[in-house]
């Protein structure tokens, strides 16, 4: 099954559609892409290029200066770690990473979702630095190795989208909030599923983590601060021995995303496929949907059947014993 359709979900269209969302009415629906962008605080001097992404921390540094946490910069680092998430899954999964048969379907639909994120983050405008990406081979040595390199890397999307949740919350773009809130969640669940696949509590936190230290005391990383920053996100993913176009510092091989995408799995029952934003809410849903039966309804219904009679009790399911 291939998912064309949902690549054409678009962030900004969705906020010219609800073009109520912006406190000074930033967004009208006469406005092209580069209105947008003006309007979003991204001139020119102030777009990140994917180069910014490719180099050694000392990169991130000089870049930290001049555009830290615009949206640009956000959907371009999002875009960067889907490549990376879409790889690694879809390879776990066809070297039986996952080893038993519900972890095997965690990751099968995990690589599918970040398939799916990456759509939806470049049909929004989201530039990867790089579509090759250096993974060290420690990753797929083992089981642990990989379900541990989930754990610690959905976290670093945890906290990528959580930075961009308050970035837009803070700019008055609450379409934008949501919908980074909504892959943070996401992310969140491949989290606890690898950890729960490794014999952890999956279920740890009870809130998420923006930049505290990491407080699974049985984390490969515990202790690690988190950030507000979001190139630290690709910061440390480099520091894990990834390369975003570029060898990593740990032994490892290139993957080529357009090569490892064409194979990524799919499960039937991944279902929300694209971003919800509050429709019904908002009043500005141009297809309102009609779920309510009318109250007439005429169809004859037979209250007087004796409870007791057997004729009418329910049939037992022979089926499947789930």
């Amino acid at each position: 099954m291939h998912d064309a359709s949902h690549a054409a979900f678009s962030l900004e269209d969705e906020l010219v559609r609800t073009s109520k969302l912006t406190p000074e009415g930033m967004l009208e629906a006469a406005q092209t892409r580069s209105a947008f962008l003006r309007k979003a605080g991204l001139g020119a001097g102030t777009l990140v290029g994917a180069g910014a992404l490719l180099g050694p921390s000392s990169a991130f540094a000089a870049t930290r200066q001049t555009a830290v946490n615009d949206a640009q910069t956000i959907l371009n680092v999002a875009a960067s770690a889907e490549v990376l998430a879409t790889i690694v899954n879809t390879v776990g999964f066809e070297l039986g990473l996952g080893g038993d048969a519900v972890t095997q379907r965690n990751i099968k639909a995990a690589a599918r979702e970040e398939l799916i994120h990456y759509q939806v983050l470049v049909a929004s405008g989201g530039k990867p630095a790089s579509k090759k990406i250096w993974i060290p081979d420690a990753v797929f040595a083992n089981r642990t190795n990989f379900l541990s390199t989930l754990e610690v890397g959905d976290q670093i999307f945890v906290n990528a989208y959580m930075v961009g949740t308050l970035t837009f919350g803070n700019a008055g773009n609450g379409t934008l909030a949501l919908i980074t809130s909504e892959f943070m969640g996401a992310e969140a669940v491949h989290r606890a599923l690898a950890r729960q696949s490794l014999g952890k509590l999956g279920n740890d936190r009870v809130f998420m983590k923006l930049d505290d230290p990491e407080g699974a005391k049985d984390a490969p990383n515990a202790g690690q601060r988190g950030f507000c920053d979001i190139l630290v996100a690709v910061a440390q993913l480099q520091a894990a021995g990834f390369g975003f176009g570029h060898e990593g510092a740990r032994p490892g091989k290139f993957y080529d995303f357009d090569v490892v995408s064409q194979r990524t799995p799919d499960d039937p029952d991944v279902n929300q496929r694209t971003p919800d934003t509050c429709d019904n809410h908002t009043g500005n849903d141009p297809h309102p949907k009609n779920d309510h039966k009318p109250k007439n309804d005429h169809k004859p219904k037979d209250d007087h059947k004796p409870k007791d009679d057997p004729k009418h009790a329910p049939t037992p399911s022979h089926g499947s014993g789930h």
